[in-house]
């Protein structure tokens, strides 16, 4: 009996984390850009404010690249990226999205739609979009912007 109602109390857990996250709102779009790690590369300078959002900056890109054996990618604007969408081409996106490293573009596609519409008013609710982030660059060109180098000194075969 103590094993049911252990399954029992976690399916209610689960139905109800769900429940929440169905709500489509630009606070939950704030929750998940935050818990999603979206700020951490799109918006710059929130890593090194340990999580402050600054409203002028959030998810407007960044200047700091990620060079590798790829070459160097860098975050993209993400308001730039919304203005030129409605939000049912938003969610479409987000579960064919692709990216270069360091993107983890595979963890969007498990957003459920009420996440991804959340996040989209979210991004549309921070203002003017700004300026593109700074163009990828191919191996070899040594980026013009600072960088951090993810190289590993032995690649994996």
């Amino acid at each position: 009996m103590f094993r049911t109602a252990l399954i029992i109390a976690a399916a209610t857990i689960s139905t109800g984390a769900i429940a929440q996250d169905a709500e489509v709102s630009v606070a939950n779009g704030e929750r998940i850009s935050i818990i999603g790690g979206c700020h951490d590369c799109h918006s710059a300078g929130y890593s090194e404010s340990n999580g402050k959002i600054d409203p002028a900056t959030a998810l407007k890109g960044n200047p700091v690249g990620y060079n590798g054996p790829w070459g160097t990618n860098y975050a993209v604007n993400l308001r730039l990226v919304v203005a030129k969408q409605s939000e049912d081409e938003w969610v479409q996106y987000l579960k064919t999205f692709q990216a270069g490293p360091p993107m983890p573009w595979f963890n969007l596609h498990a957003f459920h739609e009420a996440e991804s519409r959340s996040l989209y008013q979210y991004i549309k609710s921070l203002g003017e979009p700004g300026d593109p982030a700074p163009e990828r660059l191919p191996p070899g060109q040594t980026p013009k912007t600072p960088y951090l180098v993810f190289a590993p000194p032995m690649m994996p075969k």
